[in-house]
């Protein structure tokens, strides 16, 4: 395989899956934290005006039960983790490919596509690796 077809399947590929998941993990992150937050807010503003709120205690329940649904999905997907781990991957993986194009860095010898190659591949490997520590730390609880 030749640089070009190297940087195209396999490195713009990698930049686009984890740049495209790290923004679907910071927008349920934001959404599920924004619902808590107002569900939250609002149980008190509902809980002090329950004689002239009716079916009151029925919205104080459903507000409840919004934030422990939110919180739980929250913990249980680790959006926010993969928001950030994603988005570190993804801006790792398009600085190692402006220095190889460029050129720079250790880049600059004869051997930089195997190089570049091999430190794709461990930043590659090295999130595919803490992924599976994470669901194994899971399975554990």
């Amino acid at each position: 395989m030749n640089p070009e077809e190297y940087l195209q399947s396999r490195v713009d590929d990698q930049i686009d899956w984890y740049s495209k998941k790290s923004e679907t993990n910071q927008k349920w992150f934001k959404t599920l934290k924004l619902v808590e937050i107002i569900a939250a807010a609002v149980i008190p503003f509902v809980a002090g005006m329950t004689t002239s709120i009716p079916y009151s205690s029925w919205i104080l329940g459903f507000l409840g039960v919004t934030v422990a649904i939110c919180a739980g999905v929250t913990s249980i997907y680790h959006h926010q983790e993969n928001w950030i781990n994603y988005r570190a991957t993804s801006e790792s993986l398009k600085h190692e490919k402006y220095l190889f194009l460029t050129k720079s860095g250790s880049y600059s010898d004869e051997n930089n596509f195997e190089t570049f190659v091999q430190q794709v591949e461990t930043l590659i490997s090295k999130e595919n690796s803490t992924w599976a520590a994470s669901g194994k730390k899971q399975q554990k609880k």
